[in-house]
């Protein structure tokens, strides 16, 4: 949203000017970005059934990810900071962070609690400042052991955060293979005790035994109280649908759930990642609005981690630091807003006004994504797929992206804007400018979250580097760009059509008929439709052969955001359309 975009344009004063009126604004109780942060939207979450509900009723599903344990010398608590909370909520689009504090391992919190609770508050404190909920972990496989330290812990935790809604108490990280009604609930009991007795409201969440798999066992002897919900882990290589059914069966008995840990990998934090178990498990989560945080924002190398070791825990960040588990990962918790997509997000979304495209597989950059920039803001954006887009630029500004192109040629670059002015102009450079790569001009398109689609056609060459967007002309808004193969740059052996690419359709967003191009195939295709639980609302089966335009009657969706899910050779790919 831009302030008072009729009478004031963007460019129409100084950035000076700006940030005074802003200021102001926000003095004054009125800062309208203040109202999409996760906790302005949702408020206070409580419990109801099997549901997590928000301020106004409705079942919340929050996505984002965990910290590695905080425990001194173990690497992961370089991440306890707000650079780490502000790059989850500004780039990932997250509503969530966990604080894993390392409990009765050497370098927790029964060694110095002063140092681990000072960890925490430092996240806790940012998160709140970032419109986030967080959850405050007493990371430990034997808590009841120490359960005079826990209440003592949560009982400040409660005086001190319990009047804000962000917090979410997790009493009891992983208990091990024990019994639940004879060691985990009595501590559980105690515990919840202590914090009502200073916060009544703010949700608890409950570890079960088996590392927090038995969800169905806790289920059939649930502790008193209100807002409790109930720990599930998963590591999706390790397990399968036989833990989803105990997660069903904990379901049907009225208790919530909530995934407060889960990795890609195997249960050790390594191996390869199961992109199609990990699938299976976002879908799930989806359709039983459970919430989610990944293990791990961290750089320990191993896979389950999202950063590759090495990475500065103040550096501007971007997609470059992520490993292949956090690609993953980041994509689902960005689109979360919708249903479960597979990774990377879709590749390109025509404007209703021009042809699709008919250039190979584009990579798609979110703009936000960029490790360094001068003077642009991030807002949350009303097109389609949700999340965040860059605004507030001016003449001079720029972003800075790392990007990794195949083979050297001729692309086609797209932009993804949003402007009420005409006078816009995007220079795609190199070298801090003095490399100029190509320039487009931003059309009038109606308003600063009216989106629209520009192109240009650029030369760049084959590898890794950063390319940057510079303004000569500002008073737009950017959501995305991508940059793909033209087709007349093709070598003689690539193949005119990417088998498994993602289909690209028209018009986005849509009322009667959606059309889609997709690229040849020796193998059948099925098409699915999702809508925003995760329910299928269409199935088509498409023959093999080449290039093919298909035509799907929509008028019969009510509107909301969809996922156009394409399956072939067991390969799927994802991409998102808006039914008006």
């Amino acid at each position: 949203m831009k302030l008072l975009p009729q009478t004031h344009p963007q460019t129409s004063a100084p950035r000076s000017r700006w940030r005074i009126v802003l200021a102001v604004l926000a003095t004054a109780c009125w800062w309208p970005a203040a109202a999409q942060t996760p906790v302005a939207t949702h408020g206070a979450l409580r419990v109801q059934g099997n549901q997590v509900l928000n301020q106004t009723g409705q079942p919340v599903s929050l996505a984002g990810s965990s910290l590695f344990w905080s425990n001194a010398g173990w690497g992961g608590e370089r991440y306890y900071n707000a650079n780490a909370v502000n790059w989850l909520r500004t780039n990932w689009n997250a509503g969530l962070v966990r604080a894993a504090m390392g409990v009765d391992e050497p370098g927790g919190y029964l060694e110095n609690p002063a140092r681990e609770k000072a960890k925490v508050k430092a996240v806790v404190d940012a998160a709140i400042a970032a419109g986030l909920y967080v959850i405050i972990d007493w990371h430990s496989h034997s808590a009841e052991r120490h359960q005079a330290e826990a209440i003592a812990f949560f009982r400040e935790m409660a005086t001190t955060y319990g009047t804000r809604p962000n917090v979410i108490y997790e009493i009891y990280n992983e208990p091990l293979q024990v019994s639940w009604t004879g060691v985990v609930k009595p501590y559980a009991q105690a515990v919840v005790g202590a914090i009502r007795a200073i916060d009544p409201d703010n949700l608890i969440v409950v570890g079960t035994p088996t590392w927090s798999q038995d969800v169905d066992v806790a289920a059939a002897s649930p502790l008193a109280g209100v807002n409790i919900a109930y720990t599930l882990h998963f590591y999706a290589a390790s397990h399968k649908n036989s833990l989803r059914d105990k997660a069903r069966t904990a379901l049907s008995r009225g208790v919530a759930l909530f995934v407060t840990e889960w990795g890609a990998v195997d249960a050790s934090g390594g191996g390869a990642v199961d992109a199609a178990s990990t699938q299976e498990w976002m879908d799930f989560l989806k359709a039983n609005n459970i919430s989610h945080a990944n293990w791990a924002l961290n750089d320990k190398a191993e896979a389950a981690s999202a950063l590759v070791p090495g990475t500065s825990p103040t550096a501007p960040w971007s997609d470059s630091f992520l490993t292949t588990s956090g690609r993953l990962v980041k994509g689902y918790v960005q689109n979360w807003a919708g249903t479960g997509t597979t990774t990377p997000p879709p590749t390109t979304t025509p404007p209703p006004t021009t042809p699709p495209p008919t250039s190979g597989t584009a990579t798609k950059v979110e703009a936000e994504s960029y490790h360094a920039m001068s003077g642009v803001q991030t807002e949350t954006t009303t097109d389609a797929g949700g999340g965040r887009s860059v605004g507030w630029i001016d003449a001079g500004d720029w972003m800075a992206y790392t990007v990794t192109v195949p083979t050297a040629g001729t692309y086609t670059v797209q932009f993804r804007v949003a402007s009420p002015n005409a006078t816009g102009r995007i220079s795609l450079e190199q070298n801090a400018g003095a490399t100029k790569l190509g320039t487009v001009s931003v059309p009038n398109t109606g308003g600063w979250q009216n989106w629209t689609t520009v192109s240009a056609t650029v030369t760049l060459k084959a590898g890794q580097q950063d390319i940057a967007i510079g303004v000569p002309v500002g008073g737009y808004n950017i959501n995305w760009w991508s940059f793909a193969k033209t087709a007349a740059a093709r070598s003689a052996g690539e193949p005119a059509g990417v088998s498994g690419a993602a289909p690209t359709l028209y018009p986005n967003p849509v009322q009667q008929q959606l059309n889609l191009t997709l690229g040849a195939s020796e193998a059948a295709r099925t098409l699915l439709i999702y809508d925003l639980r995760g329910r299928q609302v269409l199935r088509r089966s498409l023959p093999a052969g080449g290039t093919q335009q298909a035509a799907i009657p929509v008028e019969g969706l009510a509107p909301g955001v969809y996922t156009l899910r394409l399956t072939e050779g067991g390969r799927t790919t994802s991409t998102k359309f808006v039914k008006e």
